[in-house]
């Protein structure tokens, strides 16, 4: 996560070391000061932005927002005694304006406890403005957060916000409501619905006995990673898993879930998202607090050219292509001195991507991540999901029914099979 506002961010470095010169009784700096590479400002929840389509079903993303509040439901994987929120213009096309943004602790639905909410403000004010292609980090509140604690982020967009950056397979209910309800405790203002997430792409989280620490976890992928297949609102997603594992082992660390459905290694598509080797310096290399990051992406390389759902095929892409992408991905990695855990592609029979020429590059490509050494370490979470009796199959048990991605119960399996200690 960063922030675009590389003129705010000088001007309030030099303040910094002017306020510092002065002498231990005058070393406080302001709260969105602390943006720069040094920081004890931490990821807590991401999610990876994409640009406004429906190839999957109507959402308000090619509309946008005129006079809405949209109120937006995201769990935590840090702890802090301060939160502030990160937002993305990334792919609109003109001006964002936020008029004003709360954030509260989740109730039932659309509701948010009595007592909980909290004004955000951007460089003090409670408005702001996100240029085209931008994003924003709020100003820090007063907010103590524990892990897997769910918060809900109320924004207020009083005029036309053309169509919006977003996220669309949140695995989430978020809420959206005709005028200013941004400081409602109750839901009942809130009678639409939708599942995924707009202009909000990350929550920070600073201060308390983990402050400063830098082993947050990157999972970096596709729908697999996304977590389609997986309940709404359940928040089992393989990486919700592994930060339950982590809290449960007594070293709870943040899990940041960038992927995104559809995505792939080497190709931009119209409804996926840009290709990893674009996004991939976006949504990893710029995560605060982060030591290591989990790759599991290619098998949309493989299987795009060969279906029409949803969009038109992709352009071919051989083994050679998709491990040169992951070659890429990892020296850009260890550049920025993060540890990369190489996964295995999951099976894929019985699904719209079987055909043997897939399958013949699936098992080739999973030989390499097994022995080339490229990696720092690997996960084999194809062997984690298989079917035993048939090995090119997810097991039945694990299968959400489409033959390509997990149920609940085969995301608790890929994120067992995780070794803690490499991670």
């Amino acid at each position: 996560m960063r922030t675009t506002n590389t003129l705010r961010r000088t001007a309030l470095a030099l303040l910094t070391t002017a306020t510092l010169a002065l002498g231990p009784a005058a070393t406080a700096t302001p709260d969105h000061a602390t943006t720069g590479s040094g920081a004890s400002w931490r990821g807590a929840w991401a999610a990876s932005p994409q640009a406004p389509s429906a190839p999957l079903g109507p959402n308000w993303s090619g509309q946008g927002f005129d006079n809405h509040t949209v109120r937006q439901v995201v769990r935590v994987t840090a702890s802090g005694t301060r939160a502030r929120i990160e937002l993305s213009n990334r792919y609109g096309t003109t001006p964002l304006r936020i008029t004003g943004a709360t954030v509260a602790r989740t109730a039932k639905g659309g509701a948010v406890q009595p007592g909980s909410v909290r004004t955000l403000r951007f460089d003090g004010r409670s408005s702001t403005t996100i240029p085209v292609g931008g994003t924003l980090l709020s100003d820090g509140t007063p907010f103590p957060v524990k892990a897997l604690e769910s918060l809900t982020v109320t924004l207020y967009l009083a005029g036309e916000t053309g169509p919006a950056t977003f996220h669309q397979f949140a695995g989430a209910t978020s809420y959206r409501a005709d005028g200013d309800h941004r400081a409602d405790v109750n839901g009942t203002a809130f009678k639409e619905t939708g599942t995924s997430w707009y202009f909000l792409s990350g929550v920070e989280v600073t201060g308390g006995r983990d402050s400063g620490r830098r082993d947050g976890i990157v999972a970096f992928g596709d729908s697999i990673t996304d977590g389609v297949g997986s309940a709404t609102d359940a928040d089992n997603r393989y990486p919700d898993e592994l930060a339950e594992r982590l809290a449960a082992a007594g070293h709870p660390r943040a899990v940041l879930n960038q992927g995104i459905a559809g995505n792939q290694v080497v190709n931009d598509t119209t409804w996926a998202g840009e290709k990893a080797l674009t996004r991939f310096r976006e949504d990893v290399l710029n995560e605060r607090g982060v030591r290591t990051v989990v790759l599991l992406e290619g098998i949309n390389d493989i299987g795009g050219s060969t279906v029409s759902f949803p969009a038109e095929p992709t352009p071919d892409v051989s083994v050679t292509e998709l491990i040169k992408g992951h070659r890429t991905l990892i020296r850009q990695a260890h550049a920025k001195g993060l540890k990369v855990i190489g996964a295995t592609l999951t099976p894929v029979k019985g699904s719209f991507y079987d055909t043997p020429a897939n399958e013949a590059k699936r098992d080739a490509f999973n030989d390499w991540v097994r022995t080339s050494g490229a990696y720092d370490a690997i996960v084999d979470l194809d062997h984690a999901v298989a079917d035993p009796t048939d090995p090119d199959r997810i097991l039945p048990a694990y299968d959400s029914g489409d033959g390509l991605h997990p149920n609940d119960a085969g995301y608790r399996a890929m994120a067992e099979a995780l070794d803690l200690d490499e991670l």
